[in-house]
């Protein structure tokens, strides 16, 4: 049987919150929002036209989670956001606001350049050279 990653959790700190920054401002499609009892939802998100992993948008619900959010990787970049236009995208993402860290870059492997989400994680907005996709 073929495996895949199908959604990883992303821990925030509120959901709507959470649901309109990735919705609006980097045009991801909520795939899913559905109550599991009066303080938990099972809320996916996924970028527009992707066929790959879901983020679940995971309510932090205790302290320690808490001091997670924003921070799931030590400050590294967590989280890989490819695209088949580099410029529309970061551009795009620009005018809505997103925070980059740097100027994007051409690398061997593609364009790319580091962003935060709304609570501080590290993505990279990444276009393959077409040889590394």
């Amino acid at each position: 049987m073929p495996q895949s990653i199908a959604s990883i959790a992303l821990v925030v700190k509120d959901y709507d919150e959470a649901i309109q920054f990735y919705t609006q401002k980097l045009k991801f499609d909520l795939i899913e929002d559905t109550a599991l009892n009066d303080k938990k939802r099972w809320v996916l998100v996924s970028p527009h036209n992707s066929n790959g992993t879901n983020l679940l948008l995971a309510k932090a619900d205790s302290p320690e989670q808490e001091s997670r959010i924003g921070n799931q990787t030590g400050g590294r970049v967590f989280l890989f956001l490819h695209t088949d236009d580099f410029w529309r995208d970061y551009n795009e993402m620009k005018s809505q606001g997103v925070q980059f860290h740097e100027e994007p870059r051409s690398e061997p492997y593609g364009m790319v350049v580091v962003f935060s989400d709304l609570y501080g994680n590290k993505w990279d907005l990444l276009e393959l050279k077409k040889n590394e996709e």
